[in-house]
């Protein structure tokens, strides 16, 4: 039971994003055609069957059974409709086809322009209402690097400090792993190591290396081996351990970390002797206390909870009002523009798998519920915000049957000054059509096979 509620709802939260993302889209073509006196004849999101409709005007506004996509037919054009009766009739003032080339490309473009600008709002607005959580990257002494983790394989070190990304020094954690910056062909790390700054370099393949290996570096790298909780009756409170104490050492080994601390104990088969610094009666003193605990044999865990990050780094809540929160708004849909048009670029050049990295609607729709399990709200609108500026950058690929298509077509006019003939467009359309299909019916089962781990 508990399968289908998870189902239902991730499927809800792909329509919710989708019917948002389409509808935007749609009504930036379908503004721009009744701006330049355009007679719209249908307004559809989803595509057929239809479920609901009615007609206002000249146009058929209606809502498809099938939430992945929509389109709006505007007169004397065409288009996904594939309807091209109206060839051989005399052309009438009010159709696409009447306009000169520079109205009907702002008419193809409009769609990607509001999906652009819907990413930007979406930005600004959670810039305006959440802020920011930052982490200053000169609160982070140093991090744990698990031998053989991708993060040991492109050179890093335990006690390493990243400072930087691509050969620029950034303020924030978060700033390393921007999409322009990880996604960029020579991506390297500035690290400072026994006082030193040097450059760490990563392969063609590192964001592929990401995925099958599962992460890189986030701020639990960097926690230090502190116990901030001891849970009544287990292991560690029956030995003796307090809230506060630092594990500097287990079985001799030198210990810093949390991370290193949980490998450690994970792979017990027996006692662990502790050696804990702990606060002393005087101020500023400090105590080396001995302590042995056996881990529980069926979890292997001793009873210890993490430090909270917000009491070990500088974590600053950044608020912006409204002309910073535009600002923030372009910054993050320019980031995130780049780093999908560099992404795309890599898969094509085969740095990086074009199996592992494009996902069809089983992807968006798995993403989407894990952005809204961990963030809710916040995870929700910054998915969509990032599918929004996403699909945009798909709509403009050079496929008759996307605006990419069509946009090549007025191109084409514009230079030949004579329009490409229907007959040709019809054909370039349908092969278009067939291929996108293809295309869906290939990533969807790719989709399938990843998901289930095939």
């Amino acid at each position: 039971m508990e399968w289908i509620l998870s189902f239902s709802s991730t499927i809800l939260i792909f329509i919710a994003a989708i019917f948002i993302l389409v509808t935007v889209h749609e009504l930036g073509h379908f503004i721009a055609a009744k701006y330049f006196k355009m007679r719209v004849n249908k307004f559809s999101i989803g595509f057929p069957p239809k479920i609901y409709g009615f007609k206002k005007g000249e146009t058929e506004y209606q809502i498809g059974a099938t939430p992945l996509g929509g389109y709006v037919q505007i007169a004397g054009m065409i288009d996904e409709s594939m309807d091209d009766t109206f060839v051989d009739e005399e052309i009438k003032p009010d159709e696409f086809r009447s306009r000169p080339v520079w109205q009907r490309t702002i008419v193809i473009l409009a769609g990607v322009i509001f999906n652009m600008i819907l990413a930007v709002f979406i930005y600004m607005g959670m810039a305006l209402n959440y802020g920011e959580t930052v982490i200053p990257v000169n609160s982070i002494d140093g991090i744990y690097v698990e031998e053989s983790s991708v993060a040991a394989q492109i050179g890093l070190q335990t006690g390493d400090q990243i400072i930087g990304v691509n050969g620029r020094e950034v303020e924030y954690f978060n700033q390393l792993f921007s999409p322009s910056s990880i996604t960029d062909r020579e991506l390297s790390f500035l690290v400072n190591r026994d006082g030193q700054t040097i450059t760490i370099p990563t392969p063609p393949d590192f964001l592929d290396l990401i995925n099958r290996e599962g992460g890189f570096i986030d701020p639990s790298n960097s926690l230090p081996s502190m116990v901030s909780r001891v849970i009544d009756g287990g292991p560690a409170d029956q030995a003796g351990m307090q809230p506060g104490d630092k594990i500097v050492a287990v079985n001799g080994q030198e210990v810093g970390y949390w991370l290193q601390l949980v490998n450690i104990i994970q792979n017990a088969d027996g006692p662990l002797q502790f050696e804990i610094e702990r606060a002393g009666i005087a101020e500023n003193q400090t105590e080396i206390v001995s302590l042995e605990v056996t881990p529980d044999p069926e979890t292997n865990t001793i009873g210890i909870q993490a430090p909270n990050p917000a009491d070990i780094f500088s974590v600053e809540q950044k608020t912006y009002n409204l002309a910073q929160s535009v600002g923030v708004g372009f910054e993050r849909t320019n980031d995130t523009f780049f780093g999908i048009i560099k992404g795309i670029g890599r898969m094509f050049s085969g740095d990086i798998s074009v199996r592992d990295n494009l996902g069809g609607p089983v992807a968006i729709a798995n993403i989407t519920r894990e952005a809204t399990d961990t963030g809710g709200w916040r995870g929700f609108w910054n998915i969509t915000a990032f599918l929004s500026v996403t699909l945009a950058i798909m709509n403009m690929l050079p496929i008759p049957a996307l605006d990419g298509g069509h946009f090549m077509f007025l191109v084409y006019e514009g230079i030949t000054r004579r329009e490409p003939s229907p007959k040709v467009r019809m054909a370039l359309q349908q092969l278009g059509f067939i291929f996108l299909i293809g295309l869906f019916i290939l990533i969807t089962f790719n989709d399938i096979l990843r998901t289930l781990g095939g």
